[in-house]
């Protein structure tokens, strides 16, 4: 239960952004649901829930376990219909996909490990329609340095904060991390335009689990905090993630 809490915290805001912007998508039938691809959807944690709100969904992921999963759930939500796992990856996707066939491409926590993020960037414009939204979801470099600092890995921090990938070292598990300029630059290289950009997690990674669990009330409040400090440009500066909606 707490760990289930924490986590839709953290998937919370990217959520109604999300909803917000598909349910502004044109569409010839109003009734009809729209043609999603979710690139390294996994498990099904955002594919499930369009389809049950009547999209259909597919997962292009490559790792069979994750997409078993996802069919697993599909099928608990009672959606199997509408949700079509793929292994693959970014440079399979105008393949799999098709060009020109989606109304939204989803790509959240895929750009860090992929070999050429504007290639990549590129596979995704390719398969959405003229006015087709993506979904992008990164890692933000100043975060780590933050969070290395406070920890008292100050030449770590240090590293993360001059490398030109966000990393803080050889051990560092995470491949790239980004700065909104440098995302914003490459979306507009890969020839999107970008229409907002919010802070993720800015809070709920700091507020301990404790207090969350333990106080009436606080889980919402955080949530809310965290919904408000998503688009002041300060803290989205802090949060560990960048939630951008962009158009081709």
């Amino acid at each position: 239960m707490v760990d289930r809490r924490r986590r839709s915290l953290r998937t919370a805001l990217v959520a109604e952004a999300l909803r917000v912007a598909l349910a502004g998508r044109t569409r010839t039938d109003p009734t009809a649901g729209l043609d999603i691809v979710d690139l390294g959807g996994g498990t099904g944690g955002f594919a499930v829930p369009l389809a049950v709100e009547g999209h259909r969904v597919t997962v292009v992921d490559p790792s069979p376990d994750a997409l078993a999963s996802l069919e697993r759930r599909a099928s608990d939500e009672g959606v199997s219909k509408l949700v079509h796992g793929v292994q693959g990856d970014a440079t399979d996707l105008p393949q799999i996909a098709g060009k020109a066939t989606a109304d939204a491409v989803l790509c959240h926590g895929v750009l860090e490990v992929v070999d050429d993020p504007v290639q990549a960037l590129q596979a995704m414009a390719s398969v959405l329609r003229d006015g087709g939204v993506l979904s992008l979801l990164v890692a933000q470099r100043n975060a780590v340095v933050l969070a290395r600092a406070l920890a008292g890995h100050l030449t770590e921090a240090r590293t993360a904060l001059q490398d030109p990938d966000g990393r803080w070292g050889p051990a560092d598990p995470m491949p790239r991390r980004f700065d909104e300029a440098a995302i914003v630059a490459q979306l507009a290289e890969a020839g999107f335009m970008v229409h907002t950009v919010h802070g993720v997690r800015t809070f709920t990674d700091l507020v301990p689990a404790a207090i969350v669990d333990s106080e009436a009330g606080a889980a919402e409040a955080l949530a809310d905090l965290d919904r408000a400090a998503s688009q002041h440009p300060a803290f989205r500066a802090l949060s560990p993630q960048l939630h951008i909606l962009a158009t081709r």
